[in-house]
């Protein structure tokens, strides 16, 4: 059997993956870059390659391209540290099996690797038959997220990336479905033809069939020319249909037929004209509730939902926030022509505990208020809206606020007060033990008068730490069971490890 090739700059990395595949039975070799991989390459091949992205010399995309051109049929698993779009559609646009973002779960990893020596999957293909080379990364999108449904988000887009299928995506407004549609477009192979988007929901219905259909010189009063509509525009490229829930019924059956064959006629016209578009629709309402209440045309929904891709609200991936706010603080202090703007850690903890109901929009708006309006350069709690200062900080999941001094005690009480009510309920948790409470606030007390300075952030960190190190202990070192015993998610327990130093 050939081993498993494991190509990575970091010896940390390569001694995880060393050690993990040898508990497993699978041989392995390891490499400290690309270079050496591409001159073993020569004479050897292995059963399965696992390769960083970034490493000094030649990089893992140029290793993957070389692979596949020897030997197409060797399934890749590509490893980054930077979760963004571009990395996840190189990789598989260049031919890899799936990629990994750092950090990982080693055991997730190892059900990775299985998966591919269990499924050999044909390289993709351009027109000509050779294997297509990564897209540069200036294709930049915006899109950034280490979310487990951002991540799924980029797999998809990377295995849509040589389809030309029809695809809705759905998601509440503000959390960037059009990007979502100009990802698909820049990483197809309509990404040098046109991109149209059109807001269905801001056109008033007796003009948008002119918007997308175009019109004939004097088909209505004041068409003095002859226009082509959108379809016409996006003629051998993509057309994006926001807010699709929204569009006329009457309208909705000159879609339909559209999507049928590709011709329409302009308004006034009796001429067929033939277009070849790719549709990408979007909506933040539920469609199939629009289908029973007759407000959308069933057919048009099956005709639609053809790959359907579903972007998460903000609140559901807040381990994204710290990513989307240093970027949009970037981008922001680019545009102003000043230094970037950073967020505390107690400011970055507020609006880790937002609901943005505005979504990934709303965060970008209060980066851009955040590097006009705060004067020094470290962002604190009292330089964000008041209306998210007003966000409680959690000190932990039993429901306790960071509150005045003078609360505390009277705060406590009523928890313990409840707790003890509900341990009476079956299926209730232990009450609250006030022991380790008393210990936290004579410690507290004794290093305020001290003169401490950052008490609560560093508090706050051991006592994440604790709980982490003491929960890693009960579970015998496995990782997703000690997170799923703490409340947390898989990849937020290895965020915060990595920023607490316990890596």
């Amino acid at each position: 059997m050939n081993p498993i090739w494991i190509v990575d700059d970091d010896r940390s990395i390569r001694w995880v993956l060393e050690k993990s595949l040898s508990r497993a039975g699978w041989p392995w070799r390891s490499f400290a870059s690309a270079d050496d991989a591409l001159a073993a390459l020569e004479s050897n091949v292995p059963q399965l390659l696992i390769s960083d992205i970034r490493m000094p010399g030649a990089d893992g995309l140029e290793l993957l391209r070389v692979l596949k051109t020897r030997h197409p049929h060797v399934p890749v698993i590509v490893m980054t540290a930077y979760s963004d779009l571009d990395s996840a559609v190189s990789s598989f646009q260049g031919g890899a099996f799936d990629y990994l973002a750092k950090p990982f779960d080693v055991d997730e990893a190892l059900q990775l690797i299985a998966r591919a020596l269990n499924h050999h999957e044909p390289a993709p293909e351009g027109p000509n038959g050779e294997a297509r080379p990564g897209l540069d990364a200036a294709l930049a999108t915006g899109m950034l997220g280490q979310a487990p449904a951002m991540q799924a988000l980029f797999r998809a887009i990377g295995r849509l990336s040589t389809s030309n299928a029809t695809v809705l995506i759905t998601g509440e407004s503000g959390s960037g479905k059009e990007l979502v549609a100009r990802a698909l477009h820049r990483h197809s192979a309509r990404a040098d033809r046109p991109f149209v988007a059109l807001n269905t929901a801001a056109i008033a219905g007796e003009l948008l069939e002119s918007e997308l259909f175009g019109h004939e010189r004097g088909a209505f009063t004041g068409a003095h020319a002859r226009r082509a509509g959108r379809f016409e525009e996006a003629d051998g490229g993509t057309l994006f249909l926001d807010e699709i829930g929204d569009m006329p019924g009457e309208l909705q059956t000159r879609l339909l037929r559209v999507l049928g064959d590709g011709s329409f006629y302009r308004v006034g016209g009796t001429t067929a004209v033939k277009v070849n578009v790719r549709v990408i629709a979007a909506t933040h309402q539920k469609l199939e509730e629009l289908v029973q209440q007759g407000r959308f045309r069933e057919d048009l929904f099956h005709r639609l939902n053809v790959i359907r891709l579903r972007l998460p609200p903000l609140r559901e991936r807040a381990e994204d926030i710290p990513l989307l706010a240093q970027h949009f603080l970037q981008t922001s202090a680019r545009n102003l022509g000043i230094e970037p703007k950073v967020m505390s850690a107690e400011a970055l903890s507020v609006l880790t505990r937002c609901q943005f109901p505005g979504n990934v929009r709303q965060l970008e708006n209060v980066c851009q208020w955040l590097s006009v309006m705060v004067p020094s350069r470290v962002i604190a709690v009292t330089d964000l809206p008041a209306d998210l200062q007003a966000i409680p900080a959690s000190f932990n999941n039993t429901g306790f606020t960071v509150a005045g001094q003078d609360q505390w005690p009277e705060a406590v009480a009523q928890k313990q007060g409840a707790s003890h009510a509900a341990s009476n309920m079956p299926g209730a948790s232990a009450p609250v033990d006030l022991r380790w409470l008393q210990g936290l606030e004579d410690l507290a007390l004794e290093r305020l008068r001290a003169g401490d300075q950052n008490i609560l952030h560093d508090m706050s960190r051991d006592f994440e730490r604790t709980l982490i190190r003491a929960a890693l202990r009960a579970t015998g070192g496995r990782r997703v069971e000690a997170a799923q015993r703490l409340g947390l998610g898989r990849n937020t327990i290895t965020r915060k490890m990595r920023e607490l130093g316990m890596e």
